[in-house]
């Protein structure tokens, strides 16, 4: 019985429920796998005009385990959402949230503010899932290749290929697995759904056709998924622009990138697979100065 003014709390035992009728041959007539995809960026996608204070487009694809996620995160964040506002129809925004705006103003007190991110934190790294981002740098993107080019289709190339890759290792490739991206606007929208259509049909690197169906939802369905890889994608941006910073939440997250070598490899082994920088670094002279590097390092998933 919950008593009046009682916490919830976050995790607890849930009997597992399966996702989809399982069959002797369990990947006889499924059409789906067992995986779902939330997508959201930081940064802006522009050329035109780089901000000095972050120039870097990032991509994050948070790859979640439909059983878990749905009996585990969903739980997890509305009973997080109803300790603190009461009710679950606010949305995790990192913006706000760290600006301390609109229905996060009361993050202003200090102590609040700790707590509050200490439970948002606990969430972050109990939920299993599996990190692939692309960290496009802008200003030298603009040298290599002009300002014709779009960081958000490079990087959706990028990370759809390391989640074909991913998908491969767990069997699941053959299945349709759904990518969940946030609307834009009309024309964005548009643009992107003809990108990662094109990709899909086979342009990318092994000319493969990828089982991949793109799905765009607006803000307000308020999905859990959403809101987690909008609190993922900044401080992987963070780690290159500034890598001699502290970066608490990117330290959590090395746990998370898909990496080389499978779970026995997690926090190692991610870069260049589940944490990829464009264009790709080039060695520097010793009289050179040196660019930012992202780390190194990547785990599994369920």
């Amino acid at each position: 019985m919950i008593t009046p003014g009682t916490q919830y709390a976050l995790f607890e035992s849930v009997e597992a429920i399966p996702v989809e009728p399982l069959s002797r041959d369990p990947m006889a007539a499924r059409r789906f796998s067992d995986f779902v995809v939330y997508v959201d960026e930081s940064g802006d996608h522009s050329l035109a005009s780089i901000d000095k204070d972050y120039p870097v487009f990032v991509l994050a694809l948070c790859v979640f385990h439909k059983r878990h996620y749905a009996e585990k995160i969903i739980p997890a964040v509305e009973k997080f959402k109803f300790n603190y506002f009461g009710h679950d129809s606010v949305v995790l925004h990192e913006n706000e949230i760290r600006k301390q705006k609109g229905d996060f103003a009361f993050l202003s007190h200090r102590p609040t503010r700790e707590q509050f991110m200490a439970g948002l934190s606990s969430i972050m790294d109990a939920s299993n899932f599996i990190l692939i981002t692309c960290v496009v740098d802008k200003t030298r993107l603009t040298r290599s290749a002009g300002s014709a080019s779009n960081p958000y289709h490079i990087a959706l190339g990028i990370c759809l290929e390391a989640l074909r890759g991913f998908l491969a290792e767990k069997s699941q490739d053959q299945l349709k697995t759904h990518v969940v991206v946030e609307c834009r606007g009309k024309k964005e929208d548009a643009e992107l759904e003809l990108e990662f259509r094109r990709i899909c049909d086979g342009d990318n690197p092994g000319n493969r056709v990828l089982p991949f169906d793109v799905v765009f939802a607006d803000k307000k369905t308020n999905l859990a998924g959403l809101q987690l890889a909008d609190l993922v994608a900044r401080p992987v941006g963070l780690s290159y622009i500034r890598p001699e910073q502290t970066n608490k939440a990117f330290e959590m997250l090395k746990n998370k990138f898909f990496c080389d070598g499978g779970r026995s490899q997690v926090g190692a082994g991610y870069e260049n697979v589940g944490l990829v920088v464009y264009p790709p670094q080039k060695a520097k002279s010793p009289d050179e100065p040196t660019e930012a590097v992202a780390p190194t390092g990547n785990p599994q998933s369920t």
